[in-house]
């Protein structure tokens, strides 16, 4: 009899564990998927913001861009074709703002599901659009000075302009900051994203990885 009952009690002790591991096995399968899931969604949204950037810093533009730009009371005219010229940036930004809407508000969900060390490219996305923004801002003012009382005034002027304008408009070439810039997020980012996606880190990824499966 009490061979009986310890083989029972040794069975209902292995049934709770089964089910205990069970349960957390199945947790920890719908949270990798929503992991997953969380992953390959903002990798999508950031080679999205990439292309807008670009889009954004294009050298080339139309007049329906800024059509819409009233001349200010107090403006003169070198002013408010400087200001009208900046704001391309705005017009094209304004069209992709529920892109990077939608990229802000899912940092949040991404650092606290995958990491908060790990949600720094979102961060720097921001800091990088943030700087385009500013630069337009700056040669909206900048384009419209034509005195200069002094010629250091005047280099530092040319400087300035040389500094914002590198920022506002985009180039080809690899002396692009703000392209390496968008190079080294786009870089973390996958790098994070892509672990996630293909299971690294995780006991099942190790195991992968170390037999080859």
């Amino acid at each position: 009899m009490e061979y009986l009952s310890g083989i029972k009690e040794i069975s209902l002790l292995i049934g709770i564990w089964v089910a205990i591991y069970g349960i957390d096995s199945w947790r920890r399968e719908h949270k990798g998927k929503r992991e997953i899931e969380l992953a390959e969604d903002s990798l999508a949204l950031f080679y999205e913001a990439i292309d807008a950037i670009k889009q954004i810093r294009h050298p080339a533009s139309n007049s329906s861009e800024t059509e819409d730009i009233v001349r200010g009371k107090n403006e003169n005219e070198a002013q408010f074709q400087a200001r009208k010229d900046a704001s391309v940036v705005y017009s094209r930004f304004n069209k992709h703002q529920e892109l990077f809407n939608k990229i802000y508000a899912s940092r949040y969900k991404f650092m606290s599901q995958i990491g908060k060390d790990e949600s720094k490219p979102f961060d720097d996305l921001r800091l990088i659009t943030n700087e385009i923004l500013f630069s337009a801002r700056m040669l909206s003012k900048l384009w419209a000075r034509d005195n200069f009382r002094t010629d250091k005034h005047w280099e530092h002027h040319i400087a300035q302009l040389e500094k914002y304008e590198d920022i506002f408009w985009g180039e080809l070439d690899e002396d692009d900051l703000i392209n390496n810039k968008l190079d080294l997020v786009i870089s973390n980012i996958e790098a994070t994203c892509k672990s996630v996606i293909s299971g690294n880190g995780t006991l099942h990824g190790l195991l992968n990885k170390r037999f080859g499966k």
